[in-house]
């Protein structure tokens, strides 16, 4: 049975901002610019030395922020968050930042990714009697973080040796801000030059907008405070390894991002090149076609390399929503029509390569193929340019489950058959390492291999080892 889910969500985003002019301003348009990283929930929480303002809600950055609102966020640094739920409901409690006020003064957090340990962490935090209003990760770092000893920082890396799993998040305080990255390094941060002040990014897409000057990426294990005395760095560990998340470079981040040095758009048009290597022949195809929009750039790749016209075979509507209510399977069908189109007139007769950047449930690219079928294309063939995805994801991406995954319950054989596609290939597990630079990364999602311990209860039940293989 297929799921009803279509695409694979992405991750949250974090922005902060210090010691700017108007960072509340600012951070409104770095979250814009990080939207497609969450469009669940926004919040904005702004410093101005002696209090801590909030502001949050739920939905697109536009629905929750009039211009009021930031009027109202007045100070010198802020940190914001564009949220969907990965850990913990959609709830208004749970949106971001997170903020807690204490004798001591108040903390705010926001947070991407996941904590793996966190169901341990929450039992042991509740057994000392803490109370927790919402259900997400991130409330468990504030929670650790205000039941430490010393100084902020120092109860900041002790919290962040508590924490197993994906994290990168930001710490706001009256006076200053911190950014944190976990120690591997499995989910982004940047750190950009805006002015006499800072910022920190979740992608380097959001400095474009304000004209900050791109610095470098925060390392795994790095903790950077934002004071009046400058900019301070320390580890709260030495074990660090380098493992950012391959879909990072595949989906989830936006083409004109950097990571780890690397462009965004030219990793995944050599994974275009690397998947149209494949192919024994180049005359069984007549264009190429790439799903909008993640897909768009290995398909130039793929189209490069054999010499095939790249041309635009779906037209995606920019102003669907995605809310759209889709209560029977007709209207469902109806709703990715209205998301999607098959230009008939580009791809009535032809034999279609269809390049799409993964395939996770299937959904998505049983409907594609439908909609090019029935716009007249003469054959389909579906090309991947990720590896098969056979595992779930315990570091912030909704695939917690393997009977999710297309890949993990079909063989290449029967999936395509299932999706309706003349052929189906995907790109191996060395092709994605040779695009994103041979260096290491996170692919348990590709090979079942874990960077971090897993905790809990897998599918059926099975446990989760804590001393599961690590990538």
């Amino acid at each position: 049975m297929w799921t009803d889910d279509v695409k694979i969500k992405e991750e949250c985003g974090v922005f902060g901002a210090y010691r700017t002019e108007e960072p509340a301003m600012l951070a409104y348009f770095g979250l814009h610019a990080l939207q497609h990283r969450g469009q669940e929930g926004a919040g904005i929480a702004c410093a101005d030395g002696e209090q801590i303002i909030c502001r949050k809600g739920c939905g697109l950055l536009t629905d929750v922020f009039r211009p009021q609102d930031l009027e109202e966020l007045q100070g010198h640094s802020c940190i914001g968050h564009v949220r969907y739920a990965t850990a913990g409901g959609g709830e208004l409690e749970n949106v971001q930042p997170l903020v807690a006020r204490s004798h001591m003064g108040s903390v705010a957090v926001v947070h991407n990714g996941q904590i793996v340990n966190a169901r341990a962490l929450r039992e042991e935090l509740e057994s000392r009697g803490s109370i927790f209003r919402g259900t997400s990760d991130s409330e468990i770092i504030l929670h650790l973080i205000q039941g430490g000893k010393g100084s902020l920082l120092e109860k900041i890396k002790a919290a962040c040796l508590r924490l197993d799993g994906a994290f990168s998040f930001l710490i706001l305080t009256e006076k200053n801000m911190y950014a944190i990255r976990d120690k591997n390094g499995i989910r982004p941060l940047s750190l950009g030059r805006c002015g006499d002040g800072w910022c920190v990014s979740s992608e380097t897409c959001a400095f474009h907008v304000m004209n900050a000057e791109f610095v470098r990426d925060v390392l795994p294990g790095e903790i950077v405070k934002f004071s009046a005395a400058g900019v301070e760095s320390c580890f709260y560990t030495e074990d660090r390894n380098d493992c950012l998340c391959a879909m990072e470079y595949v989906y989830f981040s936006r083409p004109d991002s950097t990571l780890e040095g690397l462009s965004v758009h030219a990793v995944r048009k050599e994974t275009g090149r690397l998947l149209a290597r494949l192919e024994p022949r180049r005359d069984f195809a007549d264009i190429v076609v790439g799903v909008p929009d993640s897909s768009l750039s290995a398909a130039m790749g793929y189209s490069e390399e054999l010499g095939l016209p790249n041309e635009m075979g779906l037209i995606k509507n920019r102003y669907i929503g995605r809310t759209f209510i889709q209560p029977t399977q007709k209207l469902r069908d109806t709703g990715v029509k209205m998301k999607l189109s098959a230009n008939q007139p580009v791809v009535k007769g032809k034999r279609v390569v269809l390049v799409d950047d993964s395939l996770v449930r299937g959904t998505t690219s049983r409907r594609i193929v439908q909609l090019l079928r029935e716009a007249g294309a003469a054959e389909i063939h579906l090309r991947i340019a990720s590896p098969e995805m056979i595992a779930p994801c315990f570091y912030g991406v909704d695939t917690s489950t393997r009977r999710e995954l297309a890949s993990a319950r079909f063989s290449a054989g029967d999936l395509c058959r299932r999706l309706g596609a003349d052929s189906l290939r995907f790109l191996p597990v060395e092709g994605l390492r040779t695009a994103c630079g041979s260096r290491k990364h996170c692919l348990a999602c590709f090979t079942g291999r874990y960077v971090t311990p897993l905790y809990g209860e897998g599918d059926s039940g099975e446990a989760l080892s804590p001393s599961a293989e690590k990538a």
